[in-house]
């Protein structure tokens, strides 16, 4: 093992030199949309090729068996996933299990297309290593990405982020929870798991199912559905305690199996829009100890992501023993590379190690209080 690992190591640490010293360079001198692009239509046909996967896994991919667990009914070969905002359309589906990732989010995705924002909608804010998105929920829509995922094989649990289309027609309550509804319904065969995005900053009226009341018709709604699969709400790092206590009153009522801690940013100067990365760390973590805690308090046993801000095993390690079972993050691997999938998966069994944990789920809620 040790042999194996410090082999690891060293091809991880040559990728993200690599990536530091030659790629990245090039892709933060261009605009971060046209890059983001060009990056998912390259790992499309990197996922297309078995040639193609086999090459990725042997750059990229590193596990360790004390990384998996059982959450939620389902098998994590490692707690680390994509966050959703990358892979709108699910285009890179078949790539990510060998980029190293534990589990994949797609979308959000709405009912109806959505061309997104108009004008600049992702900047670089390298000096707080964050980025800066206001892409408005542009994505296919649920007919046309469902088709597509339909014909993928998944190698690794897929999650799919639910959000109603960024339009005034959806300001309307009603029109608002059909939209959500009708994805959770049409991905009912494809999905290994849903997440309803309650709290995209960047969207027509995107955040109205943040309200107790909506919340309440929407997760009665979901669940009135049966869905098989496990149902997680995705929260803003912007709420107070008191909207925090009452939406974790209602998924509790309501089955809801988990949260994700937590979206983008509004609490910020750059206008409108949100921001990702280490500019909201510390909010995510915060939402994150205290739904952990009231979670406790109430008796409910949530299963809960941590997102925000992660660059390293170490940050992903912190939400892991603040009370998250899965991590995930898009923005740590836009500054570091995809080497770091690997790295975090590396260093997060040296930290098990150093803890006295035979497996990465003795370290969930290790520092919970």
């Amino acid at each position: 093992m040790m042999h194996n690992d410090t082999l690891a190591s060293a091809r991880i640490r040559a990728v993200n030199f690599a990536y530091a010293h030659l790629a990245k360079p090039i892709y933060f001198r261009r605009d971060p949309e046209r890059v983001h692009n060009d990056l998912l239509a390259a790992g499309s046909k990197l996922g297309s090729s078995g040639l193609g996967m086999r090459l990725a896994s042997a750059v990229f991919d590193h596990q360790d068996g004390r990384l998996a667990q059982q959450v939620m009914g389902i098998r994590f070969r490692n707690p680390v996933g994509l966050s959703a905002g990358f892979d709108k359309n699910g285009t890179n589906a078949s790539i990510m299990a060998s980029v190293g990732f534990g589990f994949s989010e797609v979308g959000s995705v709405t009912r109806n297309p959505c061309a997104g924002n108009p004008g600049t909608r992702l900047k670089r804010l390298p000096e707080d290593r964050s980025i800066w998105v206001h892409l408005g929920l542009n994505n296919d829509g649920a007919d046309a990405i469902h088709e597509r995922l339909w014909r993928v094989v998944h190698r690794i649990p897929i999650c799919i982020s639910v959000a109603k289309t960024n339009s005034p027609e959806t300001k309307d309550s009603d029109v608002g929870l059909a939209d959500y509804l009708y994805t959770v319904k049409r991905f009912g065969d494809v999905a290994d798991m849903f997440d309803l995005n309650i709290s995209c900053p960047n969207a027509f009226g995107a955040k109205d199912f943040a309200d107790p009341s909506l919340f309440e018709q929407l997760a009665s709604g979901v669940m009135g559905l049966r869905p098989r699969q496990p149902i997680l709400v995705k929260l803003s790092p912007d709420l107070d305690e008191g909207n925090m206590d009452r939406i974790v009153e209602i998924a509790a009522d309501n089955g809801i199996s988990g949260f994700i801690c937590t979206n983008l940013t509004e609490r910020h100067g750059e206008g409108s829009g949100g921001l990702s990365g280490k500019r909201v760390e510390a909010a995510s973590n915060g939402t994150l100890s205290y739904i952990s805690r009231r979670s406790r308090e109430m008796g409910a046993r949530f299963t809960l992501v941590g997102v925000g801000g992660i660059f390293s095993a170490e940050d992903a390690y912190r939400k892991i023993r603040i009370g998250a079972s899965l991590v995930e993050l898009i923005t740590g691997m836009i500054y570091e590379g995809p080497g770091l999938i690997g790295a975090i998966n590396l260093g997060l069994a040296k930290l098990l190690e150093r803890d006295g944990f035979s497996s990465i789920s003795q370290a969930v809620g290790a520092d919970a209080r």
